[in-house]
């Protein structure tokens, strides 16, 4: 009798996949052969974390009303479905609805005072720029480029489309605008240390000689997407070392055979 048939006795089923009954003794072996183990554990410390945390009653029925619009459950049919789907009691549905609101109080409340200094330990790398760039494997050819935009005998945008080798050719050259962590390190650095228009003369990257120009720099500001946008990476990095200091999974017993369709 093959697994997909055989019934499973004394033992809890807590999942059914066509013909097949899942155990919640087979569960955790599955957790662990997908590498669901990891995301469960996440979510676990993030339940401990936001225990305490409460929300006012409108606050509560704000954050429920959202829940249910973003899921689209809009009478008590919708809702059951949506519950049998997810396999969720609707008193584990009253805590989701809420989870998010919890969380991002946690955040306000554990780093939102440490916000200004981390900004400025990140500022040089939030910064943004707009950029031309002219990519050539040929070190003679790059200089002689160089040469005839400082000149002033062709436009920057006229050679990099004619010679450059990359994408940046379809633009003329021109990039961005984007953060200063997105070109390679040294194509950043050289960006940080440049004013509007000034022109780079080429240099070796990989197996590539670069041009750059700055055409235009952009300080990040401490505005609210950028609060909410550090939060978040501090409220990660948080959770990536609780996972490391907390966490220990124990080693599965022998992997149950999932039934698949040939």
């Amino acid at each position: 009798m093959s697994i997909a048939n055989r019934k499973i006795e004394n033992m809890d089923i807590v999942l059914k996949i066509g013909e097949q009954d899942i155990s919640s003794v087979e569960l955790y072996p599955l957790l662990a052969q997908y590498r669901l183990l990891p995301q469960l554990a996440k979510e676990i410390i993030i339940d401990q974390a936001i225990a305490s945390i409460t929300c006012t009653p409108e606050e509560s029925t704000v954050a429920k009303q959202r829940f249910y619009q973003k899921q689209q459950i809009a009478d008590e049919n919708q809702l059951k479905v949506w519950l049998d789907h997810h396999g969720m009691t609707p008193e584990q549905l009253e805590k989701l609805t809420v989870r998010d609101l919890k969380i991002e109080k946690f955040k306000q409340l554990t780093w939102a005072d440490k916000l200004d200094p981390y900004f400025v330990k990140c500022k040089g790398q939030l910064d943004r720029v707009v950029y031309s760039l002219i990519r050539s494997k040929d070190p003679g050819v790059a200089q002689e480029l160089y040469f005839r935009i400082q000149e002033g005998e062709n436009t920057f945008s006229e050679l990099a489309r004619q010679y450059s080798q990359g994408s940046e050719a379809q633009t003329g050259g021109l990039l961005g605008p984007v953060e200063l962590n997105t070109p390679h390190p040294k194509i950043a650095q050289i960006l940080a240390a440049s004013r509007p228009g000034q022109l780079s003369p080429p240099t070796p990257i990989g197996d590539w000689w670069i041009i750059l120009r700055l055409e235009k720099y952009m300080s990040a500001q401490l505005d609210d997407n950028t609060r909410q946008r550090l939060l978040n990476e501090l409220f990660q990095g948080w959770l990536m070392a609780q996972v490391q200091k907390s966490v220990t999974f124990l080693p599965a017993q022998t992997l149950p055979e999932v039934a698949t369709e040939n």
